[in-house]
């Protein structure tokens, strides 16, 4: 048995005198009050507080034993609901001429607490909707910043009003001297610390001597706190990137050297370092390219692109699209996109978010879900390191993070999306094929390449080049205005930015001769594709990088296409293909596509495509010179057989 803890010393026995229990939990002294006659202590506690009577906590018993006469207690359940419903009609404590008890009392059994009859506060009203504007990220309320609720997806506004106030300025969080997080580390953690807080001693040491110096130009190679432990991060992070079996032994030497290293050779170190942040002037030598020789004439190269031209027929699941969507998919595609409601999944991110073209009566919103935080590289995987086993970590080209540790070091204002399927494209516009025209100035063959950003209907085509073949001579080059609202332009790769599209003049007016770069611009795709379609016969070649992405853009469906992707096909097939800068550098020695983040020149890509057509045929009839073809007034003839004279006789 266990010993009792005299809890219940102070409580009445309710079986005193008749208790035979020798260790009794409760009390057996004579002096204290019976407990049978509970109902009578229940009423008389009751009357003494309706009389506003004291009762004194320390004279009455702890805890009393429940002992009720009422049927009602049988069904406690329905009991709370009647004095719940009771109390709802009575007047509130403050009306009753009852006097608050000076010292803790008990309330009789069966009834609710004074608090229960409280009157019940409103809910806080509604804040006045706001002009649709960003809602603030932040509110300040003296020397406390609470954030804001955004909006959510139906519109409603937070249940508070504040006022908007401009973002604070946030500054770069400095590092500690804590190693930096790797997917595969070298060694243990505190392996790594230990070895990074010795590089940073070593560090210190000469950095501090540097501080000591009287030269000016050596204390401006000094480096602050922060700097010296982004250094030592930098350094060990990269040996930790490395070959694990040598981690240890290559950052142990370096500390070695860095023990034992003069103070000259620290500062030509820095020196060095300081020279490599700096920006490199682009050098101005001799160029690389090389130039296109074909030895054929322009009619001739003309003559040899039925040779080129791609079939269509097996590439409707790489993107293209040969047939037009029929009606009853048109159908099928118009009811999934009512049962979505508009909900994408934003193509940068893969965050799901909803649309809502010509905006959210609400508030006027495009787009729900907030800002977009995305990398625009794609990743990839750095060269590997000699003697090194493992496969490294897959990494981001726009910020050298690894995949996996970033969630992004790019923010939109929106999410984006993007659909490829010809049923939801035919949705938005309707595909056409290239009609017949009977004209004579139509060229023999039209260089042709789009740009696209993304609107509420998904990536749109916002601008349209056409280029003369094979001389590069422009034919077309206009902006688009789209058929939805602008989420993003996509400036960085498609390189049309808002201030074009406010200098751009009407398709058909002059430019204005101050100097400025304008282009002219249309009203909608169809318009843009109706100026295409004059330019084009449904034999005429139509040569680009990537066809089906600017096919689908413009809603075309042209027969003759020669698509540089597929002449200069990748080693394992489709959907791998080699990038349209890739090929010029390779093939042509030529850089295109330099602008960095101002974007791409479609007039420059249409071009680049029509060179490495020509550069195709001219590998092409040098092999087939070899195998005895011959040309003769334009046209090419194939080898005679053994016996047979040249082809004039």
């Amino acid at each position: 048995m266990f010993s009792p803890l005299g809890l219940f010393r102070q409580t009445p026995c309710p079986e005193y005198p008749q208790c035979s229990l020798t260790p009794c939990l409760f009390s057996h002294d004579p002096s204290a009050k019976p407990h049978n006659g509970s109902a009578q202590a229940k009423t008389s506690a009751t009357h003494s507080l309706e009389a506003g009577e004291e009762i004194d906590a320390a004279d009455s018993p702890r805890k009393r034993r429940r002992i009720s006469t009422n049927v009602q207690d049988d069904h406690p359940v329905e009991q709370a609901t009647n004095v719940i419903s009771e109390s709802s009609s009575s007047p509130i404590p403050s009306q009753l001429n009852i006097e608050p008890a000076a010292k803790e009392t008990k309330e009789p059994i069966g009834t609710l607490p004074s608090t229960a009859a409280r009157a019940i506060s409103p809910p806080p009203l509604r804040a006045a909707k706001a002009p649709a504007t960003k809602p603030a990220l932040f509110t300040t309320t003296g020397q406390a910043r609470t954030s804001v609720a955004q909006t959510d997806v139906n519109g409603s506004s937070p249940p508070f009003a504040a006022k908007k106030a401009p973002l604070p300025k946030v500054k770069a969080p400095k590092e500690s001297l804590n190693p930096r997080m790797l997917l595969s580390p070298p060694v243990s953690h505190p392996i790594r610390l230990k070895l990074l807080t010795m590089l940073h001693e070593q560090m210190t040491r000469l950095n501090d001597e540097l501080k000591r110096s009287d030269d000016v130009s050596k204390a401006a190679l000094t480096l602050s706190t922060s700097d010296l432990i982004t250094e030592a991060l930098d350094e060990e992070f990269q040996f930790a990137r490395g070959s694990t079996a040598v981690y240890q032994n290559v950052i142990k030497s370096r500390i070695m050297v860095l023990k034992k290293m003069k103070l000259a050779v620290w500062m030509d170190e820095r020196m060095k370092k300081v020279a490599e942040r700096l920006p490199k002037p682009i050098p101005k030598g001799p160029s690389t390219s090389r130039p296109i020789v074909t030895d054929l004439t322009p009619d001739e190269e003309l003559a040899f692109l039925p040779r080129l031209v791609a079939q269509q027929e097996g590439l409707g699941k790489h993107g293209y699209v040969p047939t037009m969507p029929t009606e009853s998919e048109l159908d099928v595609a118009r009811k999934g996109v009512v049962a979505a409601q508009n909900w994408e999944q934003c193509d940068r991110c893969s965050t799901r978010f909803q649309v809502f073209p010509g905006r959210r009566e609400e508030d006027g919103a495009l787009t729900s879900g907030g800002n977009c935080t995305y990398h625009w590289a794609k990743p990839r995987r750095p060269d590997a390191v000699k003697y090194e086993n493992k496969n490294r970590d897959l990494k981001y080209a726009c910020c050298d993070e690894n995949v996996g540790v970033s969630t992004g070091c790019t923010k939109a204002d929106s999410h984006v999306f993007k659909t490829s399927d010809p049923k939801r494209l035919a949705l938005v516009m309707p595909f056409e094929t290239t009609p017949a025209v009977d004209r004579a100035d139509v060229p023999g063959a039209v260089c042709f390449d789009c740009e696209m950003g993304y609107s509420t209907h998904g990536m749109e085509l916002i601008r349209l080049t056409a280029t003369a073949w094979p001389d590069g001579k422009e034919l077309l080059d206009i902006l688009v205005r789209p058929l939805g609202e602008v989420l993003d332009l996509n400036s960085r790769f498609s390189g049309v930015w808002p201030e074009d599209f406010a200098n751009a003049v009407p398709y058909g007016e002059a430019s204005t001769s101050d100097g400025t770069h304008q282009l002219q611009i249309v009203d909608s795709p169809a318009k843009a594709r109706e100026l295409l379609f004059a330019l084009l016969r449904p034999e005429t070649p139509l040569i680009g990088h990537a066809l089906e992405n600017d096919l689908n853009a413009a809603r075309i469906l042209h027969p003759t296409i020669i698509d540089t992707a597929l002449l200069f096909p990748h080693p394992r097939g489709l959907p791998l293909r080699f990038g349209l800068k890739m090929l010029m550098k390779k093939h042509l020695g030529r850089d295109i596509q330099m602008g960095g983040s101002r974007g791409h020149d479609s007039k420059e890509d249409a071009r680049a495509a029509g060179d490495l057509v020509r550069y195709r045929i001219g590998e092409m009839w040098r092999k087939m010179k070899g195998e005895g073809w011959t040309k003769r007034d334009g046209d090419l003839f194939p080898p005679l057989p053994s016996g047979r004279g040249s082809p004039g006789r």
